[in-house]
């Protein structure tokens, strides 16, 4: 059930108060913060597990408001942003003094977005300041597309949370550096690299690795508990038999041009043919696997155009190597 004006009101005077407060977005599910206060902000590192030198998200209620939150606004920065805004897609600019160190990871840069989901905008302007709100889950597991993920995960750990229905994206959003002459994509997420690419008139970058911290670039992300294993698509079917016969419970997630394939498996899920629709339910599928049982899922990578760039992305980091930080 979507929040109403009393639920957004209530989780307001938390925020005011530095308590913690789950938000839905069109992306996913935040755990946010006044932006604005340092002890609360070191709260969601705290409830997280997250490393205090990964920088958080910062959310405003809109376009008119950036020039409060960074020191210079490049043209790049305000042509995206008069584009996209409200929308899954972040710009990285230089902190601004309302900006606490705490929220950018002890970085002189700053991320900051205008979500596109009206109980999160509602929420914006009834608090009347910026809310630090990075994925409302422990640090490195899957990101939760509804409240009752949010729920279930971090439990009594957060102070209030706003039920605003299941998120419409489902990947978090494309992070852009442009502080910079030449902008390039640090995260690729909901607004796509060929969107980008249309507004601005020239290709924009991918670097597989970049000097600017920014949320999402430690090597195992986005993980269900269960190990992921990535294959080539025609290699899915044969790779969860060998898996399933050496006692593995095994979920797989199979492609939709393979759905006739005998697969041999605890739990298969075959992946939707739209980009869109396998973003929106990818973090579901992963947290369905777990909650079954599974201790491996076999996945393969879509072509990396439009969405798929993002979805690629989420799934190497969910197979990376699982060290610890």
């Amino acid at each position: 059930m979507n929040a109403g004006t009393h639920d957004i009101e209530k989780a307001a005077g938390v925020l005011r108060a530095g308590g913690l407060v789950a938000l839905p977005t069109e992306t996913v599910y935040g755990l946010g913060a006044d932006a604005e206060n340092p002890e609360a902000v070191s709260r969601i590192f705290q409830v997280k597990g997250r490393p205090p030198s990964h920088p958080l998200i910062v959310h405003i209620g809109g376009s008119e408001q950036l020039d409060d939150w960074v020191r210079e606004v490049p043209a790049t920065a305000r042509l995206l942003a008069e584009h996209f805004w409200p929308g899954p897609l972040t710009l990285v600019l230089r902190r601004g003094p309302r900006v606490p160190l705490e929220a950018t990871g002890g970085l002189e840069t700053v991320a900051v977005r205008v979500p596109d989901h009206p109980v999160a905008l509602s929420l914006l302007a009834a608090f009347g300041g910026g809310v630090t709100a990075p994925s409302a889950n422990r640090f490195g597991q899957v990101s939760p597309t509804t409240a009752d993920d949010v729920r279930a995960e971090l439990g009594d750990a957060v102070d209030f949370v706003l039920d605003g229905g299941r998120c419409a994206v489902g990947v978090e959003s494309t992070i852009v550096d442009v502080t910079s002459e030449i902008p390039t994509i640090l995260r690729p997420g909901g607004v796509t690299r060929e969107d980008l690419e249309k507004v601005l008139g020239h290709p924009i970058d991918v670097p597989s690795a970049s000097q600017v911290r920014v949320p999402g670039q430690h090597p195992s992300h986005y993980a269900p508990r269960a190990r992921v294993v990535l294959v080539e698509a025609e290699e899915v079917a044969a790779e969860a038999a060998r898996a399933q016969a050496s006692g593995h419970q095994v979920g797989v997630l199979l492609p939709a041009a393979l759905t006739d394939a005998d697969v041999k498996a605890h739990t298969v899920v075959t992946v939707p043919g739209s980009m869109s629709d396998y973003a929106r339910r990818l973090y579901g599928f992963l947290r369905e696997f777990d909650e079954r049982g599974c201790d491996l899922v076999v996945a393969s990578l879509p072509a990396e155009a439009g969405l798929g760039l993002a979805i690629a992305n989420r799934l190497r980091r969910a197979a990376g190597p699982r060290t610890v930080v």
